[in-house]
Parts: structure tokens; C-alpha cells; sequence
């Protein structure tokens, strides 16, 4: 991304979070009781909760502490609830405008319609909201099976766990790395992918708590591989990675690993090393120029974009993240069009891909419509040359 998309691409988030604040805010300042005390309490209140994430990034980034993640925190819950707010006053508007046009209300019922509409848009979003942080805090195991035709020296079958957007940092902590490691050691996987975005983005909360000392994956019998994600290049990139890969995870940076039995893995610099350390990532051509595609090609590849690209270089199976299944509904339609396939399998040619929703959450700890997840691929080999001893 370009500076000047990037510069683009900020400026229409403001401009949507303030809009959809403003538009929030006079509902209800339109509504509470009309008194200077209530109307002076109800806008500190919410120039309070509406700056809260910003406010908790800023302090996070200057310096980390217990203060700058309860700020996150809530500053998360807020947009959440700033998301489905403005979705249910919207379709309040819309029936109060339908309702006039048909003559079923008149301008006597308005104002006592336009204060349940609100109290009630209110109460229906905490609800929600409550619904989708329980959600998250309750990762499923997505499971699938593959064939591939590719012989392997003794290798008859390869379970993989993969892991996708933990996103470390104020917000998600060392207890979800516990019930992560949890959940590898019932899985037993035979070795484990991390798939970028690993950290959340400044690396001081993660180094306060030294939260990846928590990830236990002893059990693993080929080791413990990832790849970086945008967010690995958000804070301090260098101190990001090193930090990682001093916990034991052996980041592929632009490299190629060969597990037991010829099993080639390859795993991407994310694109996004470009703007944050302007370093190009090799295209995928000589990224794999040395691929024995008579065994098994693994890519590891954070952002799901030019599937074609890995079908054409003869992949067996590429493991992405990033889209998080769009996180929060409705958002899973957008990723939907933005992404070949944003979520779950696609087979194009012979190449499997699989696209996870990620384990952690990035700003609200909220999901709906999407479920956090641990990926398992039980992998079988067609063709098995047994190794003589």
C-alpha cells in the first residue's frame, strides 16, 4: 500500500467513525431529559467513550501500561457498539419514515417513538455485544482433510495445526495463549503454522506480560514455524520479529523449510514490509525457483490475495489468515468481495487453499457471524516411498 493510499485509506475511517459517532450522539442528546446537568453529564460521557481507543493506541505507543489497555479495551467495546448502534437508529429512521408516508404515525407519537427507538437500539446492542465478546472467548477447531498426490520419503500422513491473527498485545493476553496451548496439546498436531499476526501491533504490552512465553507446543514433533502479517510491521518491526523468533518460532521470512519426508514449506514476507521497512517480498516465481514439485509444496502466505498466482507456481495447499471471516457482521460481506475466498476451502486447479478466521481479534473483542478457531489439516500422501534402513 501506498503512502497515499494509506493517507486514503485512514482518512475514510475517521471520517465514518465520526460520522457515525455524531450520528449516535444526537439521537440521544435529542432525547434524554431536557436539563443543562443531564445534557453537560451526557456529553462528557461520550466524548469520554468515543475518543476512548484512540486515546488508549496513543498512550500505548508513548508507553505501555495496565491504564492503555483498559482504554483499549473499552475503546474496542465502543466501536462495536458504535457499529450495531448506528445500524439499529438507522433502521429505526427508515420505519419512522415509512410510517409517516403510510399515515400510521403522526408528528404527536414522533418524539415518543424516537425515545424507545433509542433506549431500545441501546439495549439491543449491549446485548449483542455482550453475545459476540462471549463468543470469542469460546475457539472452536476447524478440521479438514486432504489427499494430495505427491510422494514423500515414509511419510504417509502430516497433521497441521495453523494459527492465524493471535494478535498479542493490550488486549488479547496470556490467558488466551494458555487456552491456545490448550487446545494444541489435545489437537497433537505434528507440527504448527503461526500465520502472521502473531502481535497486535505495538510490541510493549506483548514484552510487559512476555506473553509468547506462554505458548506451550512441546508436544509438536516438526517444530513450530509462522510468518509475518501486516501487524508484525505496524509497531516496531524489528523488535516485533526478534522478539518472536526469541520465543522459539521460526519465522519464514521470504525462506523455504523441508520437513520430514520432503514435505517443501514455504512461508511469505507479508507485502506490507514494503511501506513499513520499504523491503520488496520476492514474487512468488523466486520465492519457489528451486520447488521439487514431485513432493508435497506447502505455501504459508498471511493475505489471500492472486490465488491464480500460487495455482500457476503448482502449490499443493496455501494457508492464509487475515480477512478474520470479516470479524463482525455484516463486515463478512465486504471481506467476502474483497477476497477470492475470505473464509474456509477453495480448490483452483490442483491447489488447496484454506483461509482461516483467526484465533484472536483485532480492535473490539467481538465476534459475530464469525468464530475464533484453531485450523487442523489431516494431509495424506498418495504416493509413500518407504525409506530403507
Amino acid at each position: 500500500m501506498k503512502i497515499s493510499q494509506f493517507i486514503i485509506f485512514i482518512t475514510v475511517v475517521l471520517t465514518v467513525y465520526l460520522i457515525g459517532n455524531l450520528y449516535i450522539f444526537f439521537k440521544g442528546y435529542n432525547v434524554i431529559p431536557p436539563t443543562r446537568q443531564n445534557k453537560i453529564l451526557y456529553i462528557i460521557i461520550f466524548i469520554t467513550l468515543a475518543t476512548t481507543f484512540f486515546t488508549g493506541r496513543v498512550l500505548e505507543s508513548l508507553h505501555t501500561s495496565v491504564f492503555a489497555d483498559i482504554l483499549n479495551t473499552i475503546g474496542g467495546f465502543w466501536t462495536g457498539f458504535l457499529l450495531y448502534g448506528f445500524l439499529f437508529l438507522f433502521v429505526s429512521d427508515i420505519t419512522e419514515l415509512l410510517m409517516k408516508i403510510t399515515g400510521l404515525m403522526n408528528s404527536q407519537l414522533i418524539p415518543e417513538y424516537r425515545k424507545w427507538a433509542f433506549i431500545i437500539s441501546m439495549i439491543l446492542s449491549v446485548i449483542i455485544i455482550s453475545g459476540g465478546f462471549i463468543n470469542t472467548l469460546i475457539p472452536v477447531v476447524r478440521q479438514y482433510k486432504l489427499t494430495i498426490e505427491k510422494s514423500t520419503d515414509g511419510i504417509s500422513d502430516l497433521r497441521i495445526a495453523a494459527v492465524s491473527d493471535i494478535h498479542l498485545g493490550s488486549i488479547i493476553r496470556k490467558r488466551s495463549v494458555k487456552k491456545l496451548s490448550g487446545i494444541l496439546e489435545r489437537v497433537k498436531p505434528d507440527v504448527v503454522f503461526l500465520l502472521g499476526d502473531i502481535i497486535d501491533g505495538d510490541i510493549g504490552p506483548v514484552l510487559r506480560g512476555d506473553l509468547l512465553k506462554y505458548l506451550n507446543v512441546s508436544g509438536t514433533e516438526h517444530g513450530l514455524y509462522g510468518i509475518t502479517g501486516n501487524h508484525e510491521f505496524i509497531g516496531e518491526a524489528g523488535k516485533t520479529i526478534s522478539y518472536i523468533e526469541s520465543k522459539g518460532v521460526r519465522l519464514l521470512k521470504d525462506e523455504k523449510i523441508v520437513l520430514p519426508g520432503g514435505i517443501q514449506v514455504y512461508g511469505r514476507l507479508d507485502s506490507h514490509s514494503f511501506r513499513f521497512m520499504n523491503k520488496h517480498r520476492l514474487t512468488l516465481e523466486e520465492l519457489m525457483k528451486d520447488a521439487d514439485h514431485s513432493r508435497p509444496v506447502i505455501l504459508l502466505d498471511h493475505q489471500p490475495l492472486q490465488l491464480e498466482l500460487s495455482e500457476r507456481a503448482g502449490v499443493d495447499l496455501q494457508l492464509s489468515g487475515h480477512t478474520h471471516n470479516g470479524q463482525m457482521w455484516p463486515i463478512n460481506y465486504i471481506t467476502n468481495k474483497l477476497f477470492e475466498v475470505s473464509y474456509g476451502y477453495l480448490k483452483k486447479g490442483k491447489t488447496h487453499i484454506i483461509v482461516s478466521s483467526g484465533f484472536g481479534s483485532w480492535g473490539p473483542r467481538i465476534r459475530l457471524g464469525s468464530r475464533s478457531e484453531v485450523v487442523v489439516i489431516d494431509m495424506s500422501f498418495a504416493d509413500s516411498r518407504q525409506t530403507n534402513n
